[in-house]
């Protein structure tokens, strides 16, 4: 069985088709979608739809079903999709490419897609002492003691506290962070690796980030939890040449 994570997909849907045909994917396969599925390139639509199908298929064929993890933009484009919500920093941050995706939708299809944000999606997942999230979490306790249920979709000090740690400090010294003791693996998406000019996964501490900026200029990721072997769909602004993605 693989585990498999796959990062942010921000609209790009073209990336997202790529990718799955460069996974082979196989009956037993774990999928854990990092969230993010929205904002940013012109296929929110698609990429939800597609993301549905998927799930619908899996399961009809008795093949393990995806996991979806809810990121920040998820929850965004819900509150767009249900109560008319248009804040002004979503818009510029990708939601405006959403507002444009959905706009000939009928109400049937839209309310497929807002059952799908509400009920198909989950805060974060813990597996084989393994924790997944979309951002992190902040209570020294762990995710379950967040008096904030959104943190795991939002939280980013996880990741830039695990940056700031030396990579020589074994896990066992009293200065390695409780928090991060909580898990033996930490996998997550929402703060680009492009951000430290990477286009590939980064490994901090023992915390792994897949998403790979498909937002901006990276690639769309999936990382394999056990190998930690990863593929890769082309560098989105390559598959969307008229477009430029989030700002």
């Amino acid at each position: 069985m693989r585990t498999l994570v796959i990062g942010d997909i921000h609209g790009g849907y073209r990336a997202l088709k790529q990718l799955l045909e460069r996974l082979d994917l196989q009956p037993d396969d774990q999928l854990i979608f990092m969230g993010d599925y929205v904002d940013g390139w012109s296929e929110s639509y698609e990429v939800i739809e597609t993301l549905i199908s998927l799930s619908r298929k899996r399961k009809l064929d008795n093949h393990t079903a995806p996991i979806f993890l809810r990121g920040n933009h998820d929850e965004l484009v819900l509150d767009f999709l249900v109560k008319g919500e248009e804040n002004e920093q979503w818009l510029y941050h990708g939601g405006s490419s959403t507002v444009k995706s959905y706009a000939d939708r009928t109400d049937a299809e839209i309310a497929i897609h807002v059952a799908f944000l509400t009920d198909g999606l989950i805060n974060f997942h813990e597996d084989r002492n393994n924790g997944y999230f979309h951002a992190g979490f902040h209570n020294l306790n762990g995710p379950h003691y967040e008096y904030y249920k959104n943190l795991p979709y939002w939280d980013r000090s996880l990741w830039e506290m695990a940056l700031c740690i030396d990579p020589n400090l074994d896990v066992d010294h009293p200065r390695f962070p409780n928090r991060l003791k909580l898990y033996k693996e930490i996998f997550i998406g929402h703060t680009p690796t492009t951000r430290l000019d990477s286009m590939e996964p980064l490994n901090a501490a023992n915390i792994w980030n897949v998403d790979t900026g498909a937002a901006f200029t990276g690639p769309l990721t999936a990382l394999c939890v056990e190998t930690k072997e990863f593929w890769q769909s082309d560098p989105l602004p390559g598959l969307y040449p008229d477009e430029k993605g989030r700002n």
